[in-house]
């Protein structure tokens, strides 16, 4: 089978490779975990050939005897007696209760090179965090970023190429599938279904799970407004129907662990000050958004504002909404010392929509950048000293 690198995460894991620390690899289903950690494996293997290998994938049956922290160490121990030189993988590891014990385990011996999955971004808290402390390093898996996906799909940069990532999403498993709206979106709804049981229902004990899929809806509807618990709450109560802000929020916090989707909270313009009260939430992939909802033609600035953070996330930024009375810019994204500031748009005919894009970073008072980004043919170019971008270009920078 055909492995695809991933050289955007392979960089950030590198360093790290041999060392005695636990490499935590999260993300949604679907996004390449597992054949990243092969990728892993046969960069190991080359270097080292006497390494001794145990692969253990939660999701196979044939690992389905590992129930707890007591069957993982029992059934590593028995395959590595007086081996010395072992590199451990265990893909979709929070299947296995208490797993964190059996880690700890594996560590206090020095001789393992551990690398594990998990689709929950509680992986590295609570009592993992306390117990792992400065022993573990985490790296979050994206769907493909627009240039991955040219190279998955083997197709050259156009318009045409943009328009389907834009249409199906990144996630890497449609290659094997021919790109068609009744056959990728039927593979993706699919997805959706897994993700909401396992990671969703399964793990939370969710009951309402109607309200649970009505507010993956909602999410869609609504892809980069401001949502806030109250505001579902009150318009469930307009509908005649209790759900009170808090179980709304617990709601919400379960799709974002899960990956599913991603909350970006707002801040003020510089982005130091974090607001406690309203974010946006985008999708971990477009295309899944699509799937549940059709794609419209009129939701395109809403797609294309989803596409602009997946590829500010995947460059390694951390991302707020810029807010200061009545300004808003749709990104400030932070990455080390870097500063940048990002609107998005569909299109700027008109000049109202010019003054308002452009007009809005003007008005901040520093010398970090400041970009634009919209569908309009001009490739790049500059408005008083801000940047404008084709989204399609913007997809290749950073």
């Amino acid at each position: 089978m055909e492995v695809f690198n991933r050289s955007l995460y392979y960089k950030q894991i590198a360093p790290f490779i041999g060392k005695n620390l636990i490499k935590v690899i999260t993300g949604q289903r679907r996004v390449g975990k597992s054949f990243f950690l092969k990728q892993i494996l046969n960069e190991i293997e080359q270097k080292n050939k006497q390494t001794r290998v145990i692969w253990i994938n939660k999701e196979d049956f044939a690992f389905d005897g590992i129930k707890n922290y007591v069957d993982l160490i029992k059934y590593v121990d028995e395959r590595t007696k007086k081996s010395k030189n072992i590199t451990l993988f265990i893909d979709e590891i929070q299947d296995i209760l208490n797993f964190e014990k059996a880690l700890r385990h594996f560590h206090s011996k020095e001789i393992y090179d551990i690398y594990c999955s998990g689709s929950n971004s509680n992986l590295l808290s609570g009592e993992l965090a306390t117990l792992l402390s400065g022993r573990s390093i985490e790296i979050e898996i994206l769907s493909l970023t627009y240039p991955e996906f040219l190279q998955f799909h083997k197709l050259k940069d156009s318009e045409e190429s943009f328009e389907k990532y834009l249409f199906f999403g990144g996630l890497p498993n449609l290659i094997h599938f021919n790109l068609s709206e009744d056959i990728v979106y039927d593979y993706l709804r699919n997805l959706y279904n897994t993700i909401i049981v396992k990671d969703v229902i399964t793990r939370h004990s969710i009951r309402n799970v109607t309200f649970l899929r009505n507010l993956s809806l909602y999410i869609a509807e609504n892809t980069g407004s401001i949502i806030t618990a109250k505001k579902i709450s009150d318009y469930l109560k307009s509908q005649h129907i209790k759900m009170s802000p808090v179980i709304v929020q617990d709601y919400l916090s379960y799709l974002s662990e899960a990956y599913f989707v991603h909350k970006v909270s707002r801040s003020d313009i510089q982005g130091k000050r974090i607001f406690e009260i309203g974010e946006k939430y985008f999708f971990n992939d477009i295309g899944m958004r699509n799937a549940l909802i059709g794609y419209k033609v009129s939701d395109i600035s809403k797609i294309l504002e989803n596409i602009v953070f997946l590829h500010l996330k995947s460059a390694g930024y951390q991302i707020t909404i810029g807010k200061d009375r009545t300004k808003e810019i749709d990104f400030v994204a932070r990455r080390k010392s870097e500063l940048l500031y990002v609107q998005v748009c569909y299109l700027l005919k008109e000049q109202a929509t010019i003054d308002r894009e452009f007009g809005n970073l003007q008005k901040i008072k520093n010398n970090y950048p400041k970009i634009v980004v919209s569908m309009d043919k001009s490739s790049k170019a500059s408005y008083e000293g801000i940047e404008h971008y084709h989204v399609r270009d913007f997809c290749q920078s950073l």
